[in-house]
Parts: structure tokens; C-alpha cells; sequence
């Protein structure tokens, strides 16, 4: 395989805890494909989340546009051959990055619905953020452009799920009881008729994992980290 690396550059800090997780899979990966001591070639664009996470709390979508497109002007000029934004539910400015910048962008949406493609599935159930699962930014793009119906929790169950992400997981915190929530609302989701549940919020899969259910689930942080290698590596 060539050894030739593109550079990298992730968009992260919303929050740190999952970019963390990005920066360790990316870069395990390389390793794993290259052997020896390779690791990724990767430049960080850290954002303060507290701005960011206000701002969507205020509706301000456009402030927080601004703040992430300058973020990705700024790691395009130093020298990275790709970006990756490291949050699902910052996907709803995608579109203004892909306008600002002239190198590719990876989208999260577009890695996930590859990845349930390639396992035959059509009808999804979604956790993530409630922007994200509320909003049709993301439900939309996977309708529109993949044909993928995607599931949502009932309303008190979204809100259980954004309160966790929030209050819990961005902080750092993992408690069991709310992994036990976790469970439930992804049964519930398998029997409306989901195939499979997508991680949809990068930092759920540090709650949740394959082995807490017999229902498939789709970690987006891990499919996005997949595409970012194949694209390192052109592969």
C-alpha cells in the first residue's frame, strides 16, 4: 500500500471528549493499515464548545456558521488536504463550509448512509442531539439524498437522550443508569421497525456500545473516523 498520508484536518471540540475519540481511532487506523510507527497526519482546529453549544441553545445558527467557517478557512490554509467536522449536529452549517473551502469535506451524513447501504439497511432510528434528530438537516439529507427513512424517539424520550449528550457525556460523565435508558429507547426504536440505530451524536458511543444490544447499531464517530483513514490513504 502506498505510505503517502494526506493531511487531515479535523474540526473538533464539540465536545473534546469525542474528538479525543476521532484523534485516537484516525490514528490507530493508519497505524493498523501501514504497521511500523506510522501514525495520521492531522491538524486541529479546537473550538470552545460553551460558544458554540449557546449559541445553538439561542437558535443562532448563523453566529456559529461564522465561528466554524473561519475555523475551516483557517485549517485549509495551513496545509490540510481534507476536513472532517467532528459533531453530527454541527452538520447543519455544513453546507456553508463546503461553500467557503476548495479542499473535500467528509461528510458525516454521507459515511453513515454508505455504511447502511453496504449492510442492506433501509429504515433507521436515530439518537443524537434533539437539533438533530428534530431538525431535517440531518433526517433529510439521509430521505432526500439516500432514501434512508429514518426513526426518531417519542418527545420525552428526546429529551432524555439530549439531556444525557449535554449534561453527562460532554462533560466527561457515564453512568449506567442512563445507559439502561439508553437500551430501552433503542428497543423501542427496533420495534417501530428500525433495522438498525445510529450514534448520532458523536459522543454516545463512550455510552453505548454493540455489546449492551442485539439491535445493530451504527457508531457515526467510528464510520466517520473509517472515511477519514480511506481518504488519507486513498484507499
Amino acid at each position: 500500500m502506498n505510505s503517502k498520508i494526506k493531511k487531515i484536518g479535523l474540526l473538533g471540540g464539540m465536545s473534546w471528549e469525542s474528538t479525543a475519540i476521532y484523534y485516537r481511532l484516525i490514528n490507530e487506523g493508519i497505524a493498523q493499515k501501514l504497521g511500523g510507527l506510522h501514525s495520521a497526519e492531522i491538524l486541529l482546529y479546537s473550538v470552545d464548545f460553551e460558544k458554540i453549544a449557546r449559541l445553538q441553545m439561542e437558535g443562532d445558527w448563523a453566529q456559529a456558521s461564522k465561528l466554524l467557517v473561519e475555523a475551516a478557512m483557517c485549517l485549509e490554509k495551513a496545509g490540510v488536504e481534507g476536513i472532517l467536522l467532528c459533531t453530527n449536529t454541527m452538520h447543519k452549517v455544513a453546507g456553508d463550509i463546503i461553500e467557503t473551502i476548495d479542499v473535500p469535506f467528509l461528510h458525516i451524513g454521507d459515511a453513515t448512509a454508505e455504511a447502511l447501504k453496504n449492510r442492506g439497511i433501509k429504515t433507521v432510528g436515530l439518537l443524537a442531539t434533539a437539533f438533530t434528530m428534530e431538525q431535517d438537516f440531518y433526517r433529510g439529507y439521509m430521505q432526500e439524498k439516500y432514501g434512508i427513512e429514518v426513526l426518531i424517539p417519542e418527545p420525552s424520550d428526546r429529551e432524555i437522550v439530549h439531556r444525557v449528550i449535554y449534561e453527562e457525556l460532554c462533560k466527561g460523565r457515564v453512568l449506567n443508569s442512563s445507559k439502561m435508558e439508553f437500551i430501552r429507547i433503542v428497543d423501542l426504536l427496533s420495534n417501530r421497525g428500525a433495522e438498525g440505530v445510529i450514534l448520532g451524536c458523536t459522543e454516545i458511543c463512550m455510552l453505548l456500545s454493540q455489546e449492551d444490544t442485539s439491535t445493530h447499531l451504527m457508531n457515526s464517530t467510528e464510520i466517520h473516523a473509517q472515511a477519514a483513514i480511506k481518504f488519507a490513504l486513498d484507499c
